[in-house]
């Protein structure tokens, strides 16, 4: 094992020092990097430099327009990642622990997640009079991700995505069913859409549709399943909130596929007709919460307290 005076003189490069790599990387440029830094450009270029020159290896491909990672950039990036989430979350139990600073759980809920859903995720949790603050945000599914594993977030809710970093893990599944809403009034073919799927498809394709955003995860297989069932719609308002989706339905703008349990907030609404699919669409909804070989206490007490 290496003295720390001997590692110190060696190693390629520090904590500092992997914080403006990570900089360079996220916003592809060492101009908007030095900014972010409050540095100059001269400045940090020659930290990243110095880097590559103790490395022997390239860490970013330089063009007039960007600047990207090379292959060996983009995986010191993602263990620089996972490092100073490390010690960020190291220091932070460190103040909670022995200082008075207020305890807070950092919680990302993804932008499809509709309200009906965080009653479960937070009542329970609230009532306790030991419960630590929430600071809830409401962010795309891969800013979760990113957050979660830089330590800017304790807890992700969201649509489980394809590949779960290995920083991470999943404290609770929820499989999550969607049914057709048409606005009240509207005329859909009178058999029922069990018998009927021709008939169904080529009237719902001849509809306005309002539907989630096709760059978020549900959106992607969302539309992908639009397609299976041969309902192509002609027109069609992309948007990142179901329940704004539902309040459109409800006001005659169009039909649109939604979660079932998002339609709680609504149940007095009679403006939208609600539609069974036989083929339905799922998602599974995950809870994601960061590897640690001790979590905080007030972080494990929100996460045994979520009810799906």
């Amino acid at each position: 094992m290496r003295m720390p005076n001997e590692f110190l003189a060696t190693a390629p490069c520090d904590i500092y020092e992997m914080h403006l790599l990570q900089l360079v990387g996220r916003h592809g440029s060492f101009t908007k990097a030095a900014q972010a830094a409050n540095l100059t450009q001269s400045a940090i270029t020659r930290q990243v430099q110095g880097v590559e020159s103790r490395l022997g290896l390239p860490l970013f491909e330089r063009t007039t327009r960007r600047v990207k990672p090379t292959a060996a950039g983009a995986f010191l990036l993602g263990q620089c990642h996972r490092i100073l989430g490390d010690v960020d979350a190291c220091l932070s139990q460190l103040r909670e622990r022995f200082t008075d600073a207020p305890k807070q759980v950092r919680v990302g809920v993804a932008q499809t997640i509709s309200l009906a859903y965080l009653p479960g995720f937070f009542v329970a949790h609230q009532r306790e009079r030991d419960a630590a603050t929430l600071a809830i945000s409401h962010l795309p599914s891969a800013a979760i991700l990113d957050a979660l594993e830089t330590n800017e977030l304790d807890i992700g809710v969201l649509c489980a995505p394809k590949r779960i970093p290995a920083s991470l893990k999943v404290t609770h599944r929820f499989n999550d069913a969607f049914t057709l809403i048409v606005p009240q009034g509207w005329t859909p073919p009178e058999t029922s859409l069990r018998r009927k799927q021709r008939q169904w498809g080529e009237w719902l394709s001849a509809q306005p549709w309002l539907l989630i955003h096709e760059r978020s995860n549900t959106g992607t297989r969302l539309h992908r399943w639009l397609a299976r069932q041969g309902w192509h719609p002609a027109k069609r308002t992309e948007m990142d909130n179901f329940d704004l989706i539902i309040n459109l339905v409800a006001l005659g703008l169009g039909v649109s596929v939604v979660p079932q349990r998002s339609l709680a907030l609504y149940a007095r609404n009679r403006k939208v007709q609600r539609f069974s699919i036989p083929d339905r669409f799922e998602r599974e909804l995950v809870v994601l919460a960061r590897r640690l070989p001790a979590p905080p206490a007030h972080v494990t007490q929100l996460v045994e307290r979520i009810l799906f």
